[in-house]
């Protein structure tokens, strides 16, 4: 099962990646999380792990599988019989505006299961992180935007 959001954002993708990239912080702007606890230190990159709770799912660590620095990350996690795959991509529009494609796959033998019982729930919360950080990045002053990794 695969599911994705993209949503413009009037922001450059240099500040919307320092959001993105701040895991610990996503709390702060999306009601999808509701804690985001980072595994390890130092800067957010390759085998960078978080423990994350959301709202009706149960905690899941996510451990980071792909990067392009600026541009996208990919993590992957395991839980309920199944693997999934999550990736944040950001695709630079003009000089202060970036598209975010969010996507995430699952696969296994309760994939099907868990799209037909959380489907809509997955649905919404990428639609309300896509939002969250739109709002997140386009209410921040120019320039303000940074990291605490």
């Amino acid at each position: 099962m695969r599911y994705e959001q993209t949503i413009e954002i009037g922001a450059p993708a240099a500040e919307v990646w320092s959001v993105l990239t701040d895991v610990g912080r996503w709390p702060e702007w999306t009601a999808s999380m509701k804690r985001v606890e980072r595994l390890d230190s130092g800067p957010f990159g390759m085998a960078s792990r978080a423990k994350i709770t959301q709202p009706r799912l149960p905690r899941v660590v996510w451990e980071v599988s792909g990067l392009v620095e600026g541009r996208s990350f990919e993590w992957k996690s395991s839980n309920l019989g199944m693997k999934t795959v999550a990736s944040h991509e950001l695709l630079p529009t003009g000089e202060r505006s970036c598209r975010l494609l969010l996507s995430l796959e699952q696969k296994g033998p309760l994939a099907g299961l868990i799209h037909l019982l959380y489907g809509g729930l997955t649905r919404r919360y990428l639609r309300i992180e896509s939002e969250g950080l739109k709002r997140r990045c386009e209410t921040a002053a120019p320039g303000s935007v940074t990291s605490s990794v």
